[in-house]
């Protein structure tokens, strides 16, 4: 039950007893602690005070939020390694009604095994590749980079003015 007392310096919390299990259900529904002090009506900071002033609301987000985790992650699994479920599949026959216990099998899907790998394995799976490193040009590599640039550009510059005179000496189609 959670302390009602008036603290020193303070009112007393609003903290009722009801809370728990209703935190506990909104946790389950994938509520963060903000959208809890919306909920409830107060500030995160009032959240935050209840979790310390009441291990029992702290442990009612704790489960309510692992539990929601396991739950999407199970299924997050299930999804990028395929998985199997019943189903009963209804048919209509000459006026009858037919119901048929079947296995639905649904294929392992590509975007969630990506997404499960890159959270699981981030240094294998990510998308880019940090470079621990630093590169330092001394005056004769840029001055070579330079060189380079220059006379790549003076070519492309040669090649622009030869397809422009090409151009110009070509008549016209009519």
């Amino acid at each position: 039950m959670p302390n009602t007392k008036k603290h020193a310096g303070g009112r007393p919390t609003a903290l009722k007893p009801e809370f728990i299990d209703q935190a506990y259900n909104y946790c389950l529904l994938g509520a963060t602690d903000a959208q809890l002090a919306g909920f409830f009506g107060v500030s995160e900071k009032t959240i935050n005070t209840w979790k310390k002033q009441a291990p029992e609301f702290a442990d009612s987000l704790k489960r309510g939020k692992t539990l929601a985790d396991a739950k999407v992650a199970n299924s997050l699994f299930q999804r990028a390694t395929g998985y199997s479920c019943p189903e009963t599949k209804v048919n209509i026959a000459d006026g009858q009604v037919i119901l048929t216990d079947v296995t639905k099998h649904y294929p392992p899907e590509t975007t969630a095994a990506i997404f499960w790998m890159k959270n699981r394995q981030p240094d294998k799976w990510r998308d880019k590749i940090e470079v621990n490193g630093s590169l330092k040009l001394d005056k004769e590599t840029l001055d070579m980079i330079e060189t380079q640039f220059v006379t790549k550009m003076a070519a492309a510059h040669e090649r622009q003015k030869a397809v422009l005179a090409e151009r110009e000496a070509r008549p016209e189609a009519e």
